[in-house]
């Protein structure tokens, strides 16, 4: 009996027989190749791929110039800060230079003598009111308070 409670295994018509082969049908498929892109699609592709080379390569070259520019307007910062500091400085001396007590000093030092002590008061006065009006600083100019004998 073949079937055995809902077993085929035993079926004697499943066993192989070893005396049949096993018939193999070869087959060939047709592979088929796509065929290469056509020249003007090939220029196009590469046409796109150099725009976009240039386009990056501008963007490129423009931020390295903002980045010069940059550099440049630091290094002309700084130079102004020390500008800056030394005319600030010059001014002061300039301040200290003109000062009444010291022109005064200078002119006896020098020999002038004073004729009047209000002469040399009022000279005093213009003195200092010529260094509050004028805001720039002279070149080494100074005003001679008195006469020389």
């Amino acid at each position: 009996m073949s079937y055995i409670q809902g077993n085929l295994a035993l079926d004697p018509k499943r066993k192989p027989n070893p005396q049949q082969r096993v018939k193999i049908k070869e087959t060939t498929k047709v592979v088929y190749r796509n065929s290469s892109l056509p020249a003007q699609e090939k220029m196009l592709y590469l046409f796109t791929v150099v725009l976009c080379v240039i386009v990056a390569g501008v963007i490129i070259w423009r931020f390295a110039a903002i980045y010069q520019m940059n550099a440049n307007i630091l290094k002309m910062q700084g130079e102004i800060r020390e500008i800056q500091a030394q005319n600030s400085a010059l001014k002061q001396e300039v301040e200290k230079l003109q000062s009444p007590d010291r022109l005064k000093e200078e002119a006896v030092r020098l020999g002038f003598n004073i004729q009047d002590v209000k002469q040399g008061e009022v000279v005093a006065q213009s003195t200092k009111a010529k260094s509050s009006t004028t805001s720039t600083a002279t070149s080494g100019k100074s005003t001679k308070a008195a006469s020389k004998p």
